[in-house]
């Protein structure tokens, strides 16, 4: 070991993470660090930094893999990273970004670093960036790119080739070729693949599909994500009202839509409000704020259930025995409900479920609990009679019918009707559902313990 290296610096080195290394002053070893990982990781790694240590990091980064890199980040950890970066450095950096991902970008960013930004930027990439950002939010408008190359409809393909040539290297993907007529309004796409295969002589109008698939620019991005899932195509045209051509989806842009959408499915679904950016990177109190809302509202929602055991106060008294089996029951119940309402947000998220469904849905689930608690009330018989004397087992196994029945029915129907009301059906799943089926299960539970017991 030399004797100049400080002790523990070469375990350190070979073992630290990135944000130990520059912390720590091992420059060196960060800079192998950053050559021997894929700008993916690298950008993971950086998201989870301070922006003043990640911004040390990025500096280390050649020019071209350091856009590649900070494409990679989602838009709040761009913001953070641009905090710790002034000058030449910062203006080349979102200037060689794609316009799609600065206009995202820049749409969450606060309006002072957005007008420095675009202040910054190229006539033509201002332009475009503008364009862009006119459009709604979530719209796939918003999240296509407008380097595309567009062919009209009246070439040979040994021409359209040399368009490819010589505007190939400005665009995003020249897989997917749109043709266009003069007006530059759609007329069909084709594929890289087969204007090489094709004869020189053909017209490109012969190779076109003439019925692709297409969205207009203020859609829903997740609507256009998804239809370009169930077409199988690997980039989607975008037009505008007039059907004129203004860009295209991307896939990996349509992946990064759909991972949006289920990240925030998967937060409302457990009770949380979504957060942007990396989760290492987020606040303690953030995360804290983000779910104390829900926590908040669902604790004013159980006081039903408070309630429900109030109101048959009476019955509780005169058989006490009852109160045994009522976590047992409202967890039965909400676990039902849970898994239903789960079960039909994937189903509408993926289009195999229309609000329209509704009817069919509510009979389906029904049936689904019923069977289900049929199921637990056999479990239920036993275990009752294990505990308490045979008359109260079959108030819990027709409890246990009732009670998955009705909270099945209840969680297939919630997202549908907040579907139809225009609301997220992910805000209605599982802990509103479960709630819900608390409060509704204990009166079902005391209503048939009344009606079975004579009491």
């Amino acid at each position: 070991m030399s004797q100049n290296t400080i002790p523990g610096e070469r375990l350190t080195e070979a073992t630290g993470s990135l944000e130990e290394l520059i912390e720590a002053h091992h420059f060196t070893a960060a800079a192998r660090w950053l050559n021997d990982h894929a700008p993916h990781v690298i950008a993971d790694e950086l998201a989870r930094m301070s922006p003043s240590t990640a911004a040390l990091a990025f500096r280390m980064l050649a020019k071209d893999e350091a856009l590649e890199v900070f494409e990679e980040l989602e838009p709040p950890d761009q913001q953070r990273l641009l905090e710790g970066m002034r000058g030449p450095r910062f203006v080349e950096i979102v200037e060689g970004m794609a316009p799609d991902d600065r206009a995202r970008m820049l749409r969450e960013a606060p309006a002072k670093v957005a007008k420095r930004v675009l202040a910054g930027l190229s006539a033509d990439e201002h332009q475009m960036t503008a364009t862009l950002l006119g459009y709604p939010d979530g719209s796939a408008g918003l999240y296509m790119t407008p380097e595309v190359i567009a062919l009209p409809e009246n070439l040979t393909v040994a021409r359209a080739l040399q368009v490819v040539r010589a505007k190939g290297e400005d665009a995003e993907t020249v897989y997917t070729l749109p043709i266009v007529d003069t007006s530059r309004r759609l007329r069909g796409v084709a594929e890289l693949r087969e204007l090489v295969l094709a004869h020189p002589e053909t017209m490109v109008a012969d190779l076109v599909e003439t019925a692709p698939a297409y969205v207009y620019a203020t859609d829903p991005a997740e609507d256009a994500a998804r239809l370009m899932r169930e077409t199988n195509v690997l980039n989607l045209p975008v037009v505008d009202s007039e059907q004129r051509l203004v860009g295209l989806l991307t896939f990996d842009d349509a992946a990064e839509v759909l991972e949006e959408a289920e990240s925030e499915d998967i937060a409302l679904q457990g009770g949380s409000s979504p957060w942007e950016g990396h989760y290492m990177a987020v606040g303690v109190f953030r995360l804290a704020r983000n779910r104390a809302v829900w926590l908040s509202l669902l604790l004013v929602a159980a006081t039903l259930t408070v309630s429900v055991t109030q109101a048959f106060e009476d019955t509780l008294a005169q058989v006490a025995s009852l109160a045994l089996f009522i976590p047992m029951l409202i967890g039965a119940g909400g676990n039902a409900g849970a898994q239903a309402a789960t079960s039909c947000v994937r189903a509408l998220a993926v289009g195999e479920v229309r609000a329209s469904d509704l009817g069919r849905v509510i009979w389906r689930e029904a049936r689904v609990g019923l069977v289900l608690g049929a199921m637990l009330a056999i479990l239920g018989l036993g275990i009752g009679a294990v505990f308490v004397d045979f008359p109260i087992a079959v108030v819990v196994g027709i409890s246990l019918v009732l009670i998955c029945s009705w909270a099945a029915t209840i969680g297939g129907t919630m997202p549908l009707l907040a579907r139809r009301l225009k609301i997220d059906p992910a805000v209605v799943s599982a802990p509103m559902v479960t709630t819900l089926v608390d409060a509704t299960g204990l009166v079902i539970y005391f209503v048939t313990a009344r009606l079975v017991l004579g009491i």
